[in-house]
């Protein structure tokens, strides 16, 4: 019974010792696969990082790409823009060249135009000049041709009284002789340009120095319609009011030169148009 007894528990004593090498394998066995697994997935890690900065490379590579087609396709166009650029360019200028010649014969024209137009302001002016001195010498009238007219300053004490519009004898005399010489040029208009001084009016008639400025060129413009025939078609009224001084408002015989009427004789400005419109030859 003895024997049975030592004998069982030997085997279970081998037994035990045979399952602690086991359990201790298997732990071991245990901590190499937590670590195989942390490898795997560190090395995941590094896979899934470097799988995105691949696809972001791919993805500017496509970009670079698309802009690189872009470019060439660009760059083809605008060949064959040069091309014909080019081509039009040879016919432009064969056409600039021929072109030249009828130029000048244009300019010519122009200039010969100016040439006649200057004339005929001096011999308007020559022809003023002769009609207002033939009878009226008067340091208060003035003949000039400025640029590319011709006008008549005269002082508002030999046409109005002061703060008036209405035209005086002595006046009229002076408006027949500047008609007599409109009528001669039938081609040209007339503008009546009204001045003052600085001095403030506020009539029952007059409202300021712009309503007598006004008034004081309709009434010449009247004077020359209804008495001397001068065309209404022609004649143009304008007031400046004391906006356009010839000197400083500062003394009497200042105020009496800016108190003026301009009878302005130009050219129609259709003329000019027309000769500009006129094709080269």
């Amino acid at each position: 019974m003895k024997k049975i007894v030592l004998f069982l528990s030997a085997a279970v004593l081998l037994a035990s010792c045979a399952s602690s090498k086991e359990l201790e394998a298997l732990k071991a066995k245990h901590e190499q696969t937590k670590d195989e697994l942390a490898t795997v997935k560190t090395n995941l890690t590094k896979c899934l990082v470097e799988k995105e900065k691949y696809q972001d490379r791919s993805k500017d590579l496509e970009g670079r790409i698309d802009e690189l087609r872009k470019d060439k396709e660009n760059t083809i166009q605008q060949v064959e823009n040069l091309t014909v650029l080019t081509k039009g360019a040879n016919d432009n200028i064969k056409e600039t060249l021929a072109q030249l010649s009828k130029k000048d014969k244009y300019i010519n024209k122009i200039r010969a135009a100016a040439s006649k137009k200057d004339s005929l302001n001096l011999v308007v002016a020559f022809h003023l000049k002769k009609e207002l001195q033939d009878g009226i010498d008067d340091q208060d009238i003035e003949v000039n041709v400025e640029k590319t007219v011709v006008f008549i300053s005269i002082s508002d004490k030999l046409l109005f009284k002061s703060g008036s519009y209405t035209i005086t004898d002595k006046a009229s005399k002076v408006l027949q002789k500047v008609a007599t010489v409109v009528n001669g040029q039938p081609e040209m208009d007339v503008m009546i340009e009204g001045h003052t001084d600085d001095t403030p009016i506020n009539t029952a008639a007059v409202k300021d120095n712009w309503d007598l400025s006004v008034k004081r060129s309709t009434a010449i413009v009247r004077e020359l319609q209804s008495k001397y025939n001068v065309s209404p078609s022609r004649l143009i009224a304008a007031g400046r009011s004391s906006f356009l001084p010839l000197a400083p408002n500062d003394t009497p015989a200042n105020k009496a030169k800016n108190r003026r009427t301009k009878i302005i004789i130009l050219p129609r400005l259709n003329q000019f148009f027309d000769l500009l419109d006129q094709k080269v030859e």
